[in-house]
């Protein structure tokens, strides 16, 4: 069974309706909440495969799948059961995707993708961003093959 786990700091300066559009631009049906009882204020969000559905479309159309499989892989946990990953806030506010480097000065959309095996991980991962040549993808695997 495929978790998501999506975090979001609220910034002072930051308006936090903004910040929750943020998050469901990407994670459509994701059950999200303002949590204040941190440090800093924070949307955050739980969620299924389904939640991934908005950015299984948005990494074909804005063509970056070797980039996405890069960020999934690199942010492998040890035990192989999750991944982490960040995503740019202010872009996502405008529907669009981009893989910040580092932590951003405003924060990151921060992305904990967790499964009951290392097989099914890398099943997700295959269904999200799967191997590609000359940018098209060479087998796209079935969400229902997970």
């Amino acid at each position: 069974m495929i978790e998501i786990e999506v975090s979001a700091i609220i910034n002072p300066t930051e308006d936090t309706g903004r910040v929750s559009v943020a998050v469901s631009n990407m994670f459509k049906g994701l059950e999200a909440t303002v949590d204040e009882n941190t440090p800093k204020p924070r949307v955050v969000g739980h969620g299924n495969i389904e939640s991934l559905f908005t950015m299984h479309s948005l990494l074909r159309q804005e063509r970056l799948l070797d980039t996405a499989r890069t960020q999934l892989n690199k942010g492998h946990s040890i035990d192989g059961l999750s991944t982490n990953f960040m995503l740019n806030k202010q872009v996502a506010t405008v529907n669009r995707l981009n893989f910040p480097a580092t932590e951003e000065p405003l924060g990151s959309i921060h992305v904990s993708i967790n499964a009951n095996s290392r097989e099914e991980l890398d099943r997700l991962i295959d269904w999200l961003a799967p191997h590609t040549e000359n940018g098209e993808p060479i087998l796209e695997i079935d969400v229902k093959d997970i």
